[in-house]
């Protein structure tokens, strides 16, 4: 299975869905990981951590054409967009507390 671990597009947003370790114990199980280039550096986890993990670093679109993508926010609609045909999105479900009901 490929697993696609995108750069968070929220402002001010540091996190990142997948550890380093995270993605050693994917690609252990024999799962496929692709980082989209600079996803980590907010969390301090440069590009070379996760490809001496066994990831590949690569574009976005090449990171949302995975079978799973893992998000830390809720994705756009815009991102959803980018999603391959059957894909799943694993990542947090938010809603706008502050809007009006």
């Amino acid at each position: 299975m490929k697993v696609g671990v995108v750069k968070e597009i929220k402002p001010d947003e540091y996190r990142v869905a997948l550890t380093p370790a995270g993605a050693r114990e994917l690609v252990q199980s024999g799962h496929e990981v692709v980082v989209e280039t600079g996803a980590g550096e907010g969390s301090s986890f440069p590009d070379d951590a996760y490809t001496e993990a066994g990831a590949t670093i690569a574009p976005g679109d090449q990171v949302w054409a995975s079978d799973i993508v893992l998000k830390v926010n809720a994705p756009t609609t815009d991102e959803l967009g980018r999603l391959s045909d059957g894909a799943i999105v694993v990542g947090t479900a938010t809603t706008d507390a502050g809007a009006a009901a």
